[in-house]
């Protein structure tokens, strides 16, 4: 890895951590409680995964935010966590 790839892996690593510290919170939420938006305001698409570098969403996911039930929230921050840990691995 170059010079010049350490502060994207470093910002990535911490996307990563805030993701899975995110999600783990949701998870030990309980029912009927406002699930917060995973978005950390770093909102580029990456090309290749087409996921939100910051919140490991799609497009779909995060237009669809705004009208998701409270289940279909958990879901997106459970993949979201499985997105993290495997981005982080790469």
């Amino acid at each position: 890895m170059c010079e010049a790839e350490l502060p994207a892996r470093e910002a990535l690593s911490r996307a990563a951590t805030q993701m899975t510290a995110g999600a783990l919170a949701v998870q030990r939420s309980p029912a009927g409680a406002n699930i917060a938006s995973p978005c950390i305001s770093v909102c580029r698409i990456q090309a290749d995964s087409g996921l939100c570098e910051g919140c490991f969403r799609t497009i779909s996911e995060i237009t669809a935010w705004s009208r998701a039930d409270e289940a279909d929230k958990r879901q997106i921050w459970d993949v979201i966590a499985q997105r993290a840990v495997q981005q982080s691995r790469t």
